[in-house]
């Protein structure tokens, strides 16, 4: 377990990959704002290009790193203790899952559990006709497809290298070149070819943290329009925004015992109540049949699915292009999420970490789909709401969400969890993202520390200010745009970490002695 006692409030910021990253962002930002419309445009044409030529690759690397996953989780590396043989887990299995299910999901799944439907019914793929019942059969399946095996093998198949220097080497520093030292050598790592694989983490992780806070809030403040009749501005973003910021800054101030831990388990409570109140008092039977029949549905298509790459279409089709941007996405967190699952994973093997992360997340963002989905294409189907009409001529998935939740009994009930749901989850993405960073940049022993509460601190601002400006002055779409292009070399430093770890227990025969007796 990590001593908190020893964690220091006193500020130990590695100054050297910290403020490079933060210049390049502010670098990044201003031709944005100030040229959002053509930067959106340039960096959507550069996206369609990869679509065009390098979709296959997103495709077979989402798929390998599947393979990757269960082999070593069920080969002699699985069985590698990360932390000493006879060292406990830190959490039971229970508080271990919600915490990755709230890093893993966040609050993208509010939505997409909802809409993601929506999207494909207008788009089918395989030359299905629009609108039909068979395009809005595929709706939620794709939903759930985005948040399966791949997904979650993108995010977890770094953290056995990170587990491994931090718990089993015990190195101070908790870095991606410090996981590739035994790759790359000790010159490229100490060097600058260290500095810039570790700012390259930063840049891409701040940046997905500011556009997450900035696109999360609109999901609040239609919400809030939608109950109390409010106008959505600046004032009333700016508001939800810091309210947001003040519950992740004390989650992360807190640390993982008192902050992270609590708040990602009662989270887990709160979306099961709120799944149970929409199956009791909407249409719990259509949606349990319905759910039934996407399970089904998904499984018969999943192979096709996941290597679609529409070769004889005229054209990049919704799915196609959606599933690489998507993967090209998660790459770009990829990092940070096989840093964190390393942070909380001392104690465990490498196959439960692996395994725990594949299916938690999998089985709560499958359900939240068949739940959140089937209420939405239920009023679709029945007439209460015009979803389909509403995302294409009313203003989007975001209003259409209001005018599904308010479609129920006890409407002001069903927003007002559904948006405490939301804002909890975006802000256990935050305060782990936060805790991360913070760990990250630290010049402490990570191996026996948490990160100093000042860093925290510093962190938090930081990313804070970075989506209030964006949001107040525009920029966020061209950053998302290129949080998704940065994924691209987070791929290549992907795949040598998985090798790196393979190496580093290889070397120290960790497959013999350090394994439970």
């Amino acid at each position: 377990m990590i001593d908190v006692s020893n964690s220091k409030k006193g500020a130990s910021l590695d100054s050297k990959i910290f403020w490079p990253s933060v210049i390049i962002i502010i670098a990044l930002c201003i031709p944005f704002a100030l040229y959002e419309s053509s930067s959106v445009d340039l960096l959507n044409g550069i996206f369609d290009v990869i679509v065009n030529n390098f979709g296959w690759g997103y495709i077979w690397y989402s798929i390998i790193l599947v393979g990757a996953g269960f082999y070593i989780a069920f080969s002699k590396y699985g069985k590698v203790v990360l932390g000493s043989p006879d060292d406990k887990p830190q959490f039971s299995m229970f508080e271990y899952a919600s915490i990755l299910i709230a890093m893993g999901l966040g609050s993208t799944i509010m939505r997409t559990g909802m809409m993601q439907w929506a999207s494909v019914a207008i788009n089918p793929p395989f030359g299905v006709e629009p609108l039909s019942n068979e395009a809005i059969m595929w709706g939620n399946p794709y939903g759930m497809f985005l948040w399966s095996l791949q997904t979650f093998a993108i995010f977890v198949m770094s953290a056995p290298a990170m587990g491994y220097i931090l718990h089993v080497r015990k190195r101070p520093l908790l870095r991606i070149s410090e996981a590739c030292r035994c790759v790359l050598g000790d010159k490229f790592t100490e060097g600058i070819g260290g500095k810039i694989l570790d700012i390259l983490f930063l840049v891409s992780i701040v940046a997905g943290a500011g556009c997450t806070l900035g696109l999360g809030t609109p999901i609040v403040t239609t919400l809030l329009s939608k109950m109390f009749g409010l106008k959505i501005t600046f004032g009333l973003t700016l508001i939800i925004t810091i309210v947001w910021i003040i519950a992740f800054t004390a989650s992360a101030y807190l640390g993982i015992e008192k902050g992270i831990k609590r708040l990602s388990t009662f989270n887990m409570y709160l979306a099961a109540a709120f799944g149970i109140f929409v199956l009791l008092v909407g249409p719990g039977v259509f949606i349990l049949n319905h759910f039934t029949d996407n399970i089904g549905f998904l499984l018969k298509n999943y192979i096709d699915i996941s290597f679609y790459s529409n070769s004889l279409g005229a054209g990049a089709g919704y799915i196609q292009k959606y599933t690489v941007f998507w993967f090209a996405y998660c790459a770009t967190w990829a990092l940070l999420h096989s840093v964190f699952a390393a942070t909380i994973s001392k104690g465990r093997t490498i196959k439960e970490m692996i395994l725990t992360y594949f299916f938690a997340p999998l089985f709560l963002s499958w359900v939240a789909t068949g739940i959140l989905g089937g209420l939405s294409i239920n009023r679709y189907l029945t007439g209460a709401v015009p979803v389909l009409d509403i995302v294409q001529n009313g203003g989007g998935s975001l209003v259409a969400i209001g005018e599904v939740l308010a479609s129920l009994p006890m409407p002001y009930v069903a927003m007002s969890v559904f948006l405490f749901v939301t804002m909890v989850f975006l802000i256990t993405t935050l305060d782990s993202t936060t805790y991360t960073i913070a760990a990250y940049v630290s010049t402490d022993d990570m191996s026996k520390n948490e990160p100093s509460q000042n860093v925290r601190l510093i962190t938090c601002f930081m990313i804070s200010v970075f989506a209030l400006v964006l949001m107040r002055i525009g920029g966020l779409a061209p950053l998302e745009v290129v949080s998704g292009l940065m994924g691209i070399p987070i791929i290549f430093v992907q795949f040598i970490t998985i090798y790196a770890a393979k190496k580093m227990i290889d070397e120290d025969k960790a497959w013999i002695h350090n394994i439970r007796k």
